[in-house]
């Protein structure tokens, strides 16, 4: 199983709080990690644990992440060697704080995208058409602009089928996908506070793929064009921490395209690979694995038919 990852890459840092910051008042940490994340970076690290033999690309790595994405993906199945490594910038990295269930992330990617857009250096990749000839499968981030939608043309072209997250309803990117992941956040991003069922016919009208919309622990969308949307209601499980949740669910999906599942079967699984996660923290320093995973998919059947 080979799968080609294109998009974001990070050194994250993340810190668990015994309670979330109140202006004034004082938390105590209780865990802290870091580790290489980002939508592909935390991908290619579930999916590496799943087995699968990943290619990734997107950002370029700098100076204060170059040795800590060697050092994390050592010992992954995870091959490195179409990113850029770049002493020329200090690097992306993100800071995440945890307390329970919710959690706020911040960083400089908006110093990052806006550099680029008011005429400054790319700090990523265009995507390589050796790359894409290499795998079976792929998942593409779409915040590269037209650089993610060259890959989606690539994949096209080759016939390679590939799961997206986050895109628009009328983008090439989503149009083409085999998979196709909303998230609420992804939603407001694009839409600001249309509902999430108008949006779903506008998504699933839109490709011949599979359409799903997220909603954290609340029930989920998914379907395709011309069907009866259908839901999924996640599984129940103690979270620990959720960061990676989303990424882990795209993963998933990937996973279950790779292995010919059906709809129904593709989103069990997604949102089983996504329970394991959160019910951990660091989670990407103990990705879920497929027995793991399985496991969870039994005690849901034998909890239904209890």
């Amino acid at each position: 199983m080979k799968i080609y990852l294109y998009g974001m890459i990070c050194g994250s840092n993340s810190f668990k709080l015994n309670a979330f910051l109140k202006p004034d008042e004082y938390s105590e940490i209780e865990q802290c990690a870091r580790f290489i994340g980002g939508e592909t970076g935390t991908c290619a690290t579930v999916l590496s644990s799943l087995g699968a033999d990943i290619r990734i690309d997107g950002t370029h790595i700098g100076r204060s992440t170059a040795q800590l994405a060697r050092d994390f993906y050592k010992n992954k199945t995870v091959d490195l060697s179409s990113l850029t490594f770049d002493d020329s910038f200090e690097g992306l990295e993100d800071y995440v704080l945890i307390s329970g269930s919710d959690r706020t992330p911040f960083g400089r990617f908006g110093h990052f995208f806006g550099e680029y857009y008011n005429g400054g250096v790319k700090q990523w990749n265009p995507p390589k058409e050796r790359d894409i000839e290499w795998c079976d499968f792929a998942a593409i981030d779409a915040f590269f602009g037209e650089d993610s939608q060259a890959a989606a043309e690539m994949c096209v072209r080759l016939g390679k089928p590939y799961v997206t997250i986050d895109c628009k309803y009328d983008s090439y990117i989503h149009r083409h996908a085999a998979v196709d992941v909303i998230s609420g956040d992804g939603l407001k991003m694009h839409y600001g506070d249309v509902s999430r069922e108008e949006m779903f016919t506008r998504y699933a009208e839109n490709t011949d793929g599979l359409t799903i919309i997220t909603n954290g622990g609340n029930a989920l969308f998914y379907g395709r064009k011309g069907e009866p949307v259908r839901t999924f209601q996640p599984f129940r499980v103690d979270v620990a921490s959720t960061l990676g949740a989303g990424d882990t669910f795209k993963a998933g999906c990937a996973y279950a395209l790779a292995k010919g599942m059906s709809d129904n079967d593709l989103v069990r699984f997604a949102s089983a690979c996504a329970g394991v996660a959160i019910s951990r923290y660091p989670m990407q320093l103990d990705p879920p694995r497929l027995q793991e995973i399985e496991s969870l998919l039994r005690f849901h059947i034998r909890e239904t038919n209890s």
